[in-house]
């Protein structure tokens, strides 16, 4: 499976812990979620709001609404895995594919994932396509990957960045590229990562939707208060 991806114009944002670090940058945690098939909706609408020129770099081609949304139907969460970030309001701002091919599909018969990262305009400079690659890495690693695969448009900087920082060994053939990176074994560290992680993202994603429903409840309440006063206005009260 080939996931060309686009995160955006490259910026001075770092994009991964390592980056941060080295610019004496504090790093700060985000909460990055499990996606599954009931959001579907939720990953269309995410795909629907990138240009034509994202669709470009995320598809390779300027994927139609038809295509998209057949991509969206397709997705096998069995098989593979979707992360996303999510705003305050439950919008999916960012998300990526790790794609889990056959080990029979490569040379040395050794577990390879591909990776492929979208983020809207409007969340981009803020290294979400770094994390959500660091993300990928370190679910993959736990899970016996040896090898993570970045298919993309060579005019793709910014994802090939992101390879680039974590030492891939990139093979550009014209317009496309290939970035390999190798992956460490998992240790003990390595799980006890992913699962705080997880644990904190779906508690951070609850809160979110608590405060959205108390929010929904004060608009109503709000909005049944100045139907009342208008009512009472026009009765002369």
């Amino acid at each position: 499976m080939s996931l060309p991806e686009h995160e955006g114009p490259a910026s001075d944002a770092p994009e991964t812990r390592a980056e941060a670090e080295s610019a004496g940058l504090k790093w700060r945690w985000v909460p990055i979620r499990s996606l599954g098939p009931r959001h579907r909706g939720r990953i269309a609408s995410h795909l629907a709001a990138l240009d034509e020129s994202d669709r470009y770099l995320r598809f390779g081609y300027p994927a139609s609404e038809a295509q998209m949304s057949k991509y969206v139907d397709l997705l096998d969460f069995d098989h593979d895995e979707v992360f996303g970030i999510f705003n305050r309001r439950l919008e999916l701002i960012a998300m990526a594919h790790l794609a889990h091919p056959t080990a029979a599909g490569t040379d040395t018969g050794e577990r390879l994932s591909e990776f492929g990262v979208s983020v809207l305009p409007k969340a981009r400079g803020r290294g979400f396509g770094g994390r959500l690659f660091e993300h990928a890495v370190l679910h993959a690693r736990n899970r016996g990957v040896k090898t993570l695969l970045i298919h993309a448009l060579s005019e793709n900087t910014a994802m090939l960045k992101i390879a680039r920082n974590a030492g891939a060994r990139i093979e550009r053939d014209g317009s496309e590229s290939e970035a390999w990176v190798r992956l460490p074994p998992d240790s003990f560290v390595s799980h006890v990562e992913e699962l705080v992680g997880q644990q904190a993202a779906e508690l951070n994603y609850q809160m979110k939707r608590q405060a959205a429903r108390v929010s929904g409840l004060l608009d109503t309440i709000t909005e049944v208060r100045d139907n009342i006063r208008k009512t009472h206005s026009a009765a002369g009260e």
